[in-house]
């Protein structure tokens, strides 16, 4: 089974494609990395098959969902990890953990995520005091 499939991916704005006609197949298990200079798409291309942008064209396919009619089922089933993500500097990591948890309907206990990753020892720190792998990891 396919984990992602894009069939004939546009995106366009003002009236010029940014995305054109991108299709890809790509197997469950698989390594899978895009490359180009800045302004190839890249970006917008992967928001579109993240859900965080509606394409101008074309189909999305995750796990066989259609991303157009299943959008949730796919978040569920999804885990994206952004290039930055912006989190208030008084946030400590504990809150942030729960925070991002509620996002949705099922999530695992705080502590087991702590642990997971290695974060227990900084629970009560701001995440403005962890160090680039620890902000990542949160």
């Amino acid at each position: 089974m396919l984990a992602i499939e894009v069939k004939n991916l546009v995106k366009t704005y003002s009236g010029i494609d940014v995305v054109k006609g991108i299709n890809l197949s790509i197997e469950k298990g698989s390594v899978f990395g895009f490359l180009g200079p800045n302004g190839a798409g890249k970006t917008t291309t992967l928001e579109m098959i993240e859900g965080l942008r509606k394409p101008s064209q074309g189909e999305i396919f995750i796990n066989g969902l259609n991303t157009a009619t299943h959008l949730d089922k796919v978040k569920a089933i999804i885990g994206v990890q952004l290039q930055s993500s912006i989190l208030d500097d008084r946030i400590k990591v504990e809150e942030a953990i729960q925070l991002f948890a509620s996002f949705y309907p099922k999530s695992l206990p705080t502590e087991y995520l702590l642990e997971l990753t290695d974060l227990k020892e900084k629970r009560n720190s701001l995440q403005k005091k962890l160090s680039g792998g620890q902000r990542q990891r949160l």
